[in-house]
This record gives C-alpha cells, sequence and structure tokens, in this order.
C-alpha cells in the first residue's frame, strides 16, 4: 500500500496528498503522514509545489474532519457500531471518548497530529455528542495546521532521511497514544477509588 501509494506522488502530487489525507481522517489505513513526509522531499527535490501540498493536506484532512463529525452527528448509531465492529477498533473509540469528555478541545486539537490514531473516532464522537460545530471546526483547523506543517516540513527540510524520521515518529505517536490512554484511565480509576472511601 504504502509502495503504491508513494509511486504515485511524483505524477498525481497533490492528489494523492489530498485524498491520503481525507481517507485517514475517516479511519482507512492510509499512510498519510508518510505520504506528507514523502511529498515534502520531492518539494524540496523542486518536482512539486510545497505550498500545493500544504493546502491540499490540509484541505482533505480538515474535509475528512468534518465528514466524520457530521456523520457522528447525524447517525450516532450507525457511527457506534462502525465503531465497535471489531475489538481494537471498540478499544480504541473507548478510550477516544474518555479522552474528549475529560478534555473536550484539547482532546480534538492533540488528536490531530500528537495522537493521531484516536482523531476519526473523536470526530464522530464530537458529533455524537453534539459539540458546537464552530469550536469543533476551530480547534480541528489547529491541529490539523500543525500535523501538516510538521510532516511536509520534515519531508521538506530533512528529505535525505524521510524512511528514518517516518519510523521514529510512528513509534512515538504510538507512545505517545498509549501513555494518554493510561494516564486517563488511571485518573478515573483513583477517581473511583477516592469516592468509594469517601462512603465509608
Amino acid at each position: 500500500m504504502s509502495e503504491s501509494a508513494l509511486a504515485l506522488i511524483p505524477t498525481y502530487g497533490v492528489w494523492v496528498v489530498f485524498i491520503a489525507t481525507f481517507l485517514s481522517c475517516l479511519a482507512l489505513p492510509i499512510p498519510s503522514s508518510l505520504i506528507m513526509l514523502a511529498s515534502g522531499a520531492f518539494a524540496a527535490s523542486g518536482e512539486l509545489s510545497i505550498s500545493g501540498i500544504l493546502i491540499a493536506a490540509l484541505v482533505g484532512a480538515v474535509f475528512g474532519d468534518q465528514v466524520g463529525y457530521v456523520f457522528g452527528k447525524a447517525a450516532k448509531t450507525p457511527a457506534t457500531h462502525f465503531a465497535m465492529r471489531t475489538p481494537k477498533r471498540a478499544q480504541i473509540f473507548s478510550n477516544a471518548e474518555i479522552f474528549l469528555l475529560k478534555r473536550g478541545h484539547w482532546a480534538i486539537f492533540f488528536s490531530r497530529w500528537l495522537i493521531s490514531p484516536l482523531g476519526p473516532y473523536i470526530n464522530l464522537l464530537a458529533g455524537s455528542l453534539s459539540m458546537p460545530w464552530l469550536w469543533f471546526l476551530i480547534w480541528d483547523i489547529l491541529g490539523e495546521l500543525v500535523w501538516v506543517t510538521l510532516y511536509t516540513g520534515l519531508g521538506y527540510l530533512f528529505s535525505a532521511y524521510v524512511q528514518t524520521i517516518a519510523d521514529m515518529s510512528s513509534s512515538l505517536i504510538g507512545l505517545l497514544t498509549a501513555l494518554t490512554v493510561a494516564a486517563v484511565v488511571a485518573r478515573r480509576i483513583l477517581r473511583a477509588i477516592k469516592q468509594e472511601r469517601q462512603k465509608i
């Protein structure tokens, strides 16, 4: 999948980036971060326009997030069934719900780039929980700006080390996601223990 998508970048450039970021924000297994890194590297060599790549990535990501939000708002039950279809997806959905309820707007911002595996599920939840759309849009754009600028910029500045950066960022995002979820769950457990002690 990654090799096929990367092979299309020199020819179709901005369209590959737009489609990749759009689909990845709908929880499809698209290597969008790697595609942005590679696109930044191609831009550094003069084969693509860096501004075109940035705009395509941002528009695709924000558009994908808005589709997820609208789907969550309009079809809460089907959205939940989609999220709960597999045990792994159900666990991520549950973690995203905890994070969103605890952190609100910050959950939207950080799930765009720092703990991006939660992003598509945060979108569904924000819609199904009727979070005000304007606030969702604002924090969504801010977060996606960071994601797009970070990965495209790294690819542009360090084009010779794209694969190394991709491997490191993937490991780091996985670790940060796990630590965030663990911290939120631990806090809930400690709060429940405290409430039980107060009843005694």
